[in-house]
């Protein structure tokens, strides 16, 4: 009898790989309307460019022409912090590469990142973000949960849940992995105690971008397998007290079934010209860069079918903690994160603004913390340690401002002096432009309304156009 049948085997034997779909429940869901936020939305879509590790921002958007004047010295008792890895002995450290004032705007980025400064009058770059704690597993957290413990859903699954599909054949969330889980683990891109339907859905650049995509049965004979798991669903359901969590597994199996006929043609890009192959970097020899220049170009054509919220991670290349994590060989390891980051990010820019997408879509470039802008000694294999009094980041798009820059830093970049702002007013700021109000997109948990900002955060209208 029905009732005998372990479910964890049956899901094995019938060979159709993460889950199955309750079809009848298909047409009922289609006509069930999906809340689209709080007011009009200025965007519809965010691609959130993770630069794991934490990228020096004294060597990419905060000028600091003092620091290179003091190059040596030490930064004395009074430039200690507890928030980066300092002492009064270290000496500070001067920009390894040079900054120029670009376009229009004349803001100033370093030619470490050439491709993106060409873009210089698109970008918004915040410059006085400070973090909690200079540990990269809690900064990734709390950059994603807006918690630096984590058990709390993801930026992404928030959004997702505020909003929606925009197509009912994928997920909302998607997250364009590299070979490399950031620090903090899968919990960065997990909707903890929000339906499991908004967690994000991993889509590899090597190999198979999603295990188990086609079906293994002819479609008949899957029908009939399907339909019997959903009445297994259904009388589990019945026995437990967690109805919310079967009723989001269904609706996974359900997004996995349509995704069976959208994933694979937009991970194989072989349709794009070629124009296109070489503008993302698709041509290169080098593998890393290759494969998240064909990462950056899935987020487009994702941004074009209606996902909602898209992560892109950077490959981890060499033996370290994270990609960006240059506490030696500052300059080697900084310039190949670059090379293989740099034209892709652009080109995505570029992308979207002649396809007309860009206004629309919020691109967010950001590492969860900054580099000291001192050293323990300068030698050939210098590095800078953790930071989080002070660090950089960018949005483009969306409806932020172009071409400028908020917040301050002193002269070294060693803490923040004017308008400084936590992770959380960046994600008020996002999802206020997303149509979301930060304080009202709430989810029952625990006794207490939760959102993603918790009691912090705010929109900052400074940073929009």
């Amino acid at each position: 009898m029905m009732q005998y049948l372990e479910r964890r085997k049956f899901l094995k034997d019938a060979s159709i790989g993460f889950g199955a779909i309750a079809f009848s429940a298909l047409a009922s869901r289609a006509s069930q309307a999906t809340p689209l936020g709080h007011y009009a939305a200025k965007a519809k879509h965010v691609i959130l460019c993770f630069m794991d590790g934490g990228p020096s921002h004294v060597d990419t958007f905060d000028h600091k022409p003092e620091l290179a004047r003091q190059e040596g010295k030490p930064i004395g008792k009074e430039n200690v912090s507890v928030l980066s890895q300092s002492t009064a002995a270290r000496v500070w450290l001067g920009a390894r590469w040079k900054f120029q004032n670009r376009g229009q705007s004349g803001l100033a980025v370093s030619n470490l990142l050439p491709h993106i400064a060409s873009l210089a009058d698109d970008l918004c770059v915040v410059r006085s973000l400070v973090g909690k704690q200079p540990l990269h597993g809690q900064q990734a957290l709390l950059m994603h949960t807006g918690r630096e413990t984590g058990r709390a859903p993801s930026w992404g699954s928030w959004v997702s849940y505020g909003l929606g599909s925009e197509n009912e054949n994928l997920p909302s969330y998607v997250l364009l992995n590299n070979d490399w889980i950031p620090n903090g683990g899968t919990e960065n891109f997990g909707s903890s105690f929000l339906p499991a339907n908004h967690s994000a859905m991993m889509l590899r650049a090597k190999g198979t971008p999603v295990d188990n995509i086609i079906a293994a049965d002819a479609q008949a004979i899957q029908r009939e397998k399907l339909a019997l798991l959903e009445e297994q669903d259904q009388q589990f359901a019945k026995t437990v007290n967690s109805g919310n969590a079967i009723e989001a597994a269904i609706r996974n199996y359900e997004k996995a079934f349509l995704m069976q006929s959208s994933i694979p043609g937009i991970a194989d890009v072989q349709d794009e010209p070629e124009y296109i192959h070489q503008l993302y970097g698709l041509d290169s020899k080098n593998d890393f860069q290759k494969y998240y220049a064909l990462q950056c170009l899935r987020a487009r054509r994702l941004v074009e079918k209606g996902v909602r919220f898209i992560e892109i991670t950077c490959p981890l290349t060499h033996a370290n903690n994270s990609p960006w994590d240059q506490h030696g060989h500052l300059v080697k390891h900084h310039n190949e994160n670059a090379l293989i980051t740099d034209q892709a990010v652009a080109a995505l820019i570029k992308d979207l603004k002649q396809r007309g997408l860009l206004d629309e879509t919020i691109v967010i470039w950001a590492g969860e913390m900054g580099r000291t802008p001192h050293t323990p000694a300068i030698n050939a294999t210098v590095g800078r340690d953790h930071h989080v009094d002070g660090y950089s980041i960018f949005l483009a798009g969306g409806g932020f401002k172009g071409g400028s820059s908020f917040g301050t830093t002193n002269e070294f970049g060693n803490k923040v002096v004017e308008n400084p702002l936590l992770i959380q007013d960046i994600h008020a700021t996002v999802l206020h432009q997303l149509g979301l109000d930060h304080e009202r997109l709430t989810y029952r948990f625990g006794g207490r309304d939760v959102s993603l900002t918790d009691v912090h955060g705010r929109v900052v209208q400074e940073l929009l156009a």
